[in-house]
């Protein structure tokens, strides 16, 4: 690298003589006028540097027409889901609420906004690089004869004209940083509200499981009492009263299991929105409990243009953008790099062996750094540079091809979940019927509570397959709005941030 100044030769005279100098001393002597700098460089630079153009970016944003796994069929009548509030067709006042807290206290979140709004302070002042600084200072010097001692001030002006492409490069990666910012923020909204119904489902099903396997154990007891009074009469062995007790030791297990992952659930929702406890009733049963129906919402208009929305595409496109800025700084430290310096010296003499006691320098003149001994670096960084950029562009397309895969197998889950819930329903219906032909038969004398306990059992057992499957089904659903970018919009992101990609 070279840099030189093109400043005028400045006419030096003795403050006492009005002699002319051969060289200047600022102590001695007194600046009585400054020829003008020639700028025609400076102009030539201008006009070159207008024809630089900003690196351009070609996005690849296509998607398909329609998905390929179906979408649940819509039911007449039922209103169509929104993407921002997905959760709200349930008619849970208690999981609207819970959401609500969470979107206003999670830490996630909350860092994630001030996060943005530093972003937003300092993409404020990115302009600053490009505009004239000044600075000014003070100091005393002794001249290199150890005779006079010096109070010096100075003004100095430095103003970086950013040719080249080198301003319009810098605002652009402000601008990145700032879709940046938003997009994390947009990403932690939709992860929380995912999490918070996710967290939710799993204390409404744990609470489910719990109450019927609480059923369970009561027929379990009434089962061993009857295997009791069947061994003793000789009509049963004392192998079939161990089988039940086995039976019920598994059952116990089995809520042991449902306790943990309540309690896990119960303290993950907790966390969510930023308690440092659960709700005791998240921890309590419920033998009311429910798990929200599907079958009445409207899932089948879901363009592919949704994706656009997700918040990893629009931190893909914060990434393109981020490295087409960074091209273009490495691209404009090609050219020269030409600055206006400016500064005014004044210097008094504080000493009594004075032989000026003051002068003053003005200096103005353009500043140029030609790239001459490190041209290959500068080079090679260009040149990486463009191969980011071009990373960036294909990282940008595999979020969009990760997205539609995310979304295609939420759908098949969603079917799939669908389809084994009505079978598992209509499994529990048919155990249904056959129970109430048991009540009739045993009404009529026909039967017993003992020959009735397998097929009540039978019938718990269905039940918590059911909702099981509601349960995944739930969770299907959860899934396939998070990889649209369901969540509602930060009001911090009410303004738009995007960059220029096109």
């Amino acid at each position: 690298m070279s840099a030189f100044r093109l400043f005028p030769e400045p006419q030096w005279r003795s403050a006492k003589s009005g002699t002319r100098m051969r060289r200047p001393d600022l102590h001695h002597f007194r600046v009585k006028s400054i020829a003008t700098a020639p700028l025609a460089c400076l102009g030539a630079a201008l006009w070159l540097a207008g024809c630089a153009a900003p690196v351009e970016v070609k996005l690849d944003r296509s998607t398909p027409a329609q998905w390929t796994q179906p979408a649940p069929p819509v039911t007449p009548g039922a209103a169509p889901v929104d993407m921002r509030a997905w959760w709200k067709p349930w008619g849970d006042a208690r999981l609207d609420a819970l959401v609500d807290e969470a979107l206003a206290h999670n830490l996630d979140v909350a860092q994630a906004v001030t996060r943005l709004r530093r972003q937003r302070l300092l993409s404020a002042t990115a302009a600053s690089a490009y505009r004239p600084v000044v600075t000014a200072s003070v100091r005393t010097l002794q001249d290199i004869a150890a005779i006079d001692s010096f109070f010096q001030a100075s003004i100095d002006m430095v103003w970086d004209l950013g040719l080249f492409g080198a301003s319009e490069s810098g605002a652009r990666a402000a601008r990145a940083d700032l879709l940046d910012a938003g997009a994390r923020l947009q990403a932690a909204r939709v992860a929380l509200v995912a999490d918070v119904v996710h967290r939710y489902l799993d204390i409404r099903l744990a609470q489910r499981q719990r109450a019927l396997l609480a059923d369970l154990a009561r027929l379990d007891a009434r089962a061993q009492q009857l295997a009791e009074v069947r061994r003793e009469q000789r009509l049963g062995s004392q192998d079939e009263l161990r089988q039940l007790q086995a039976q019920a030791q598994t059952s116990a297990a089995a809520a042991a299991q449902l306790t943990e992952a309540q309690a896990r659930a119960a303290h993950g929702l907790a966390l969510l929105l930023g308690r440092d406890r659960p709700d005791p009733a998240w921890l309590q049963d419920d033998a009311a409990a429910t798990l929200p129906e599907l079958d009445g919402l409207a899932l089948g208009d879901l363009p592919a243009q949704l994706l656009r929305s997700r918040p990893d595409i629009r931190l893909a496109e914060a990434q393109v953008e981020q490295r087409a800025a960074e091209a273009g700084l490495a691209r404009a430290a090609l050219y020269p790099r030409f600055q206006l310096a400016g500064s005014l010296l004044y210097s008094y003499n504080l000493t009594q062996n004075y032989r000026a006691r003051s002068n003053d320098l003005p200096l103005l003149g353009p500043l140029i750094d030609v790239p001459l001994f490190d041209w290959g670096r500068r080079r090679a960084q260009a040149d990486a540079g463009e191969e980011a950029l071009q990373g960036a562009i294909l990282a940008y397309r595999q979020s969009i091809l990760e997205g539609l895969a995310e979304v295609e197998g939420s759908l098949a889950a969603l079917m799939a979940q669908r389809a084994r819930e009505q079978a598992l329903a209509g499994a529990q219906d048919q155990l249904r019927q056959r129970g109430a032909a048991q009540a009739v038969r045993q009404r009529l004398g026909l039967g017993s509570d003992w020959s009735a306990l397998s097929d009540q059992r039978a019938l718990l057992r269905a039940q918590g397959e059911v909702a099981t499957a509601r349960a995944a089904r739930a969770l299907a659903y959860v899934s396939l709005y998070k990889a649209l970018g369901g969540a509602p919009l930060a009001p911090e992101l009410a303004a738009p941030t995007t960059g220029g990609a096109s």
